[in-house]
């Protein structure tokens, strides 16, 4: 496979020459392709649309608007995934967002108290997002609610009947978000299961097209669908502790499926496209899981020598792969991770590491900026400048020069269309339906775009202020406020915040280079026993999972015009020989399964991870790669090429400029 550029036509060279827009500026504007969830956009209207309508039929429009922004965390904090693991994130996100708002209603409107609360808050938010996913949107809520909470005390909003309305409407969304437990317990988790069938036979179908892009896009779908069934499953058994037998069954048939991904993987490398039953069976194999039936006859391999019919050893072990898929293979529990060590894991990450405590200190800094605006220049409502700051600069939420730009654009969008929809739709129960549809505009948009999550976001948050306070002249306000806060970020927190701009993708490709070669420590030998064959499906899911997480990584940096975004795009070609590289491992495990070849020599497997290893090193070193002995086995010499290409990639003419900045 050839390279894949950052787009259709290279890392940005080709737009650049027929003098169309910048490259960052093409990735910064586009969208993340995403299948619309009908159910997430109803669920989201719902949560927020019926508070508003309660209190305008009770006669108390403005406390149902307050119920209705209670229940935004449900909304802006879910995820898809298993009903247990959604019901512990949104418990968290609504449990933090109720305490924020407490202790924000409870400053009472004095300034000294609210701005010293809410820089405290903004420092412990910043490092509570280090502990993990469902703690870093906890901590966002947390944060945001704070403010809110000081700014609404400012006005007036009494602590009990304010803080009550928007509990009642926290529990409400968190009610509306796990409506559906009871009835259908499994079917997210059959549902991830199922895809990873479904992406299998969209991977194998795109061999015959040709087209390397797609293919390497749909092993790329595989990959993510992958992480996303075991992630589900594994947290699913961790608190069931394997005493359920359908999340059992389930987790064993994705298990049992590992030879079918690795002989599928070691296909699409070869470019052999299987015979069409087999990619037919992945399809009904899907279908069965969704729906509880059983799983259908294995297809016979065809005949050698058919019209029409590849024959090779990878489609043989792909065969022979299919017959092992069954959900009766036994697991061993996966024990629930204790609190205590979770804290303590914690607790060690922020003793050993500056990363997080430079994202706390960036965060600090900008909203102590943004309260002492609030103090030298006061508008009203002027807690949404420091607001802004925290959205834009929530430490795990990619990149700060991007979110800064789109949360301003998006401001711009949806002030227009909050401005507009307040003037034709009449004040009163009408704007409940006007409610229902920007939330689920804020459900699509969530995951797609940040810009267009504050399109909708913006006139949603406009509605519920007007009908709370009865304040027609917010919109502009909430412009003048957002556009502060997004240059005191651009200014104080990108521009001259030291390292804002400093390459550093570097070292998660060293990082996912080491995982690779402890993957080839056991792909590149024969697997004995089944205690071997675990052990290497593991080092595979790791190594593919970085590579997700750096391709992830690259994503939010290629959109900064700064050096780190161009030292992205400077890399792409590494990653992309990784990739290659990480397939043709897969390849060959799969023919030493089969049979199918003699093992290679101990000195091989040495050479593979010696020039993996001297591709980490010069990845954090920044040195010139030294002369590497490559493999010289047959059944390694796509290893050979691709791990050739990963080694000239580090040498490229792009990265020279980046040579000793890691």
């Amino acid at each position: 496979m050839g390279h894949v550029g950052v787009d259709s036509e290279g890392p940005g060279g080709a737009q650049r020459a027929r003098g169309a827009a910048p490259r960052w500026l093409v990735r910064l504007l586009r969208s993340t392709p995403a299948p619309i969830g009908w159910s997430q956009l109803a669920r989201a209207a719902v949560a927020l649309s019926i508070p508003v309508a309660v209190g305008a039929l009770l006669g108390e429009i403005e406390w149902g608007a307050l119920a209705s922004t209670g229940a935004l965390p449900s909304v802006t904090g879910d995820v898809v995934g298993a009903y247990r693991s959604r019901a512990q994130r949104l418990a968290g996100a609504l449990g933090a967002a109720v305490l924020g708002f407490g202790l924000g209603l409870a400053t009472g409107g004095q300034a000294p108290l609210s701005v010293g609360l809410v820089i405290l808050v903004a420092a412990a938010s910043a490092l509570i997002s280090d502990a993990g996913s469902n703690a870093s949107i906890a901590a966002l809520q947390l944060f945001v609610f704070t403010v809110l909470g000081t700014g609404l005390a400012a006005e007036g909003t009494p602590i009990g009947l304010g803080l009550a309305c928007f509990a009642v409407g926290s529990v409400w969304g968190w009610f509306v978000a796990l409506v559906g437990w009871p009835v259908r317990p499994t079917t997210p988790e059959r549902r991830a299961v199922a895809q990873v069938y479904l992406e299998l036979a969209a991977m194998l179908s795109a061999v015959s097209a040709g087209d390397e892009e797609t293919t390497l896009a749909a092993r790329q779908q595989l990959t993510r669908a992958l992480n996303v069934a075991y992630d589900r499953l594994l947290v699913a058994r961790s608190w069931l502790s394997g005493r359920d037998s359908t999340y059992r069954r389930l987790l064993n048939l994705l298990a049992a499926g590992t030879p079918a991904v690795e002989a599928s993987v070691a296909a699409v490398d070869q470019g052999v496209r299987p015979p069409d039953a087999v990619i037919a069976y992945f399809t009904d194999l899907a279908a069965a899981v969704l729906s509880d039936t059983p799983l259908p006859e294995v297809p016979a391999l065809p005949e050698p020598g058919r019209a029409g019919v590849e024959t090779s050893p990878a489609v043989t072990a792909l065969v022979t792969a299919l017959g092992g898929i069954s959900p009766e293979r036994e697991r061993l529990p996966r024990d629930r991770v204790p609190v205590r060590r979770r804290v303590r894991d914690w607790a060690g990450t922020l003793a050993s590491g500056p990363l997080t405590w430079l994202a706390a200190a960036r965060l600090t800094v900008c909203v102590a900026l943004a309260e002492l605006t609030r103090v030298l220049i006061p508008t009203d409502r002027s807690y949404w400048i420091t607001l802004t700051v925290g959205l834009v600069l929530k430490p795990d939420f990619g990149s700060v020069f991007g979110r800064a730009i789109l949360r301003g654009l998006g401001t711009v969008a949806g002030v227009g269309i909050g401005v507009l929809a307040l003037a034709v739709v009449p004040h009163g129960l009408p704007l409940a339906l006007l409610v229902a549809v920007f939330g689920a505009g804020v459900a699509y948009g969530k995951g797609r775009h940040f810009g267009v999550l504050s399109a909708f976001v913006t006139p949603l948050i406009l509605v519920q202020m007007v009908l709370s306070a009865g304040d027609d002249e917010v919109a502009l306000v909430r412009l003048e406020d957002t556009v502060i806060g997004c240059a005191l970020v651009l200014v104080f927190g990108y521009l001259l915040w030291p390292g804002s701009r400093t390459p550093v993708l570097g070292g998660r490709l060293a990082d996912v280079a080491e995982s690779i070669s402890r993957y080839a420590e056991y792909a590149l030998r024969p697997a004995e026993d089944p205690a071997a064959r675990t052990e290497r499906s593991r080092a595979r899911r790791r190594a593919y999972r970085g590579l997700s997480d750096v391709r992830t990584a690259f994503q939010q940096l290629v959109v900064e015009p700064s050096a780190a975004g161009r030292q992205a795009v400077a890399w792409w070609p590494a990653i992309v020989a990784l990739e290659q590289l990480t397939d043709a491992i897969t390849a060959v495990a799969v023919a030493l399964d089969q049979h199918a070849a003699e093992a290679p020599e101990d000195a091989g497997v040495r050479r593979v991870r010696a020039g993996l290893a001297e591709f980490s090193l010069c990845v954090r070193t920044g040195s010139e790669p030294h002369t590497v002995d490559l493999p010289g086995e047959e059944l390694l010499s796509s290893v050979r090429a691709q791990l050739a290409s990963a080694l000239e990639a580090v040498d490229g003419p792009d990265l020279r400029t980046f040579r000793h900045v890691r």
